[in-house]
């Protein structure tokens, strides 16, 4: 039987997480705060990797990561050394958040509790279920992060306050 609670917090963190998506262009999508390295298009590619990395870690799954979107997203990447050309369009990081959403979604409904408090391989001090709320945990605050972007955006010179809203 699928874990209720589960499903439902995977799919409000990812509903929020492309809530707050919604009406960000490229360009100001790709816009990083001075002294600062991440932008609204790097926090929504990690959500992605980290979903796909501990989701498929914790279960035994092959992760269905684009290419080279693991070393662009990680929790390990430098945003600042990525040249403009190789950054996915927000177009492209948003419909892979919404099938990797739909994806997961499948994974997690088919779980039993058994496996879900299966020891994660790659830490087994906490259960795959753990490992999987870990990464929702890391998603929400990432989408707190692209509402911070996108305030700072409309308090400062970088786009008009109506226009991102």
């Amino acid at each position: 039987m699928a874990d209720q609670t589960l499903l439902t917090l995977w799919d409000d963190v990812r509903a929020k997480t492309l809530d707050v998506l919604k009406g960000l262009d490229d360009v100001h999508a790709r816009w990083a705060p001075p002294n600062l390295q991440n932008s609204c298009l790097w926090h929504a590619g990690h959500a992605f990797v980290v979903a796909e990395f501990l989701a498929s870690r914790a279960l035994g799954l092959t992760a269905q990561m684009p290419a080279g979107w693991q070393k662009m997203f990680s929790w390990e990447s430098n945003p600042a050394h990525t040249r403009p050309e190789e950054w996915p369009t927000l177009a492209v990081v948003v419909t892979a958040l919404s099938e990797q959403h739909r994806r997961l979604r499948e994974v997690y409904a088919a779980l039993s509790p058994d496996q879900l408090d299966t020891a994660d391989p790659g830490k087994t001090e906490r259960s795959a279920r753990r490992t999987i709320l870990v990464a929702m945990q890391d998603e929400a605050r990432h989408t707190g992060e692209i509402q911070l972007l996108r305030k700072l955006m409309t308090k400062t010179f970088v786009v008009a306050g109506t226009s991102i809203a």
